[in-house]
């Protein structure tokens, strides 16, 4: 798929889910904030329960661009530990590097943050590490590749590029963006984490399956 055409797609569905998925698609939705298609304008039909439930999940899932198999595992994770099974899916996913590189500016949009990983530019701790979906504990140390730093993205980050586009800096971060690396100073707390989402409906959504 082009970069155009995910841009498309990425701005089709912030406008179908009602939240902007890029920092282009919140322009998008400024200028037509109504749903894509024909239909768009006209008021939505009264949704069923389970409907409402899907389009959060569904919401969730956008926000952190992952798989739907990815999401149930975090949820069984959730589930599986103390406290509110809401709360501690979203503060799971939010360790994720992908997420983390976003929040902290060092990427503009989650699939930047991915494919930065994918392609070998971030280390963690010293480590190379190349999955997007590698969870960062407290006090880990998310830094860029010596040998990227000088590339056109990070040289953009670097200079704040991002800064401006992306929700301010959540306290859970500590970040040096001249020096391209951020530290996960400890675990986040939901009230914290800048996703649009009522939690509750997707875990009602999981518990009817």
């Amino acid at each position: 798929m082009s970069t155009k055409s995910r841009t498309r797609s990425k701005t089709r569905l912030s406008r179908a889910l009602g939240i902007a998925l890029t920092p282009k698609a919140a322009k998008y939705l400024e200028k037509r904030p109504y749903a894509p298609g024909e239909h768009g304008r006209t008021k939505r039909k009264t949704d069923s329960d389970y409907a409402v439930r899907l389009r959060e999940k569904q919401r969730l899932r956008a926000q952190y661009g992952i798989r739907e198999a990815q999401l149930k595992i975090a949820f069984e994770e959730a589930r599986r530990r103390q406290g509110l099974t809401g709360e501690n899916l979203v503060e799971i996913l939010e360790t994720r590097l992908d997420a983390l590189l976003v929040r902290s500016a060092i990427a503009r949009t989650t699939a930047q943050a991915r494919q930065m990983v994918v392609h070998r530019h971030i280390l963690v701790d010293g480590q190379l590490v190349d999955r997007p979906s590698f969870r960062v504990k407290p006090g880990q140390l998310i830094h860029v590749k010596a040998r990227s730093e000088g590339t056109e993205p990070f040289q953009v980050a670097a200079a704040g590029g991002h800064v401006d586009l992306l929700p301010k800096l959540p306290p859970y971060l500590e970040v040096e963006l001249d020096k391209l690396q951020a530290r996960l100073v400890r675990a986040p707390k939901r009230i914290e984490i800048p996703v649009t989402c009522e939690v509750q409906l997707v875990v009602e959504y999981y518990a009817a399956r």
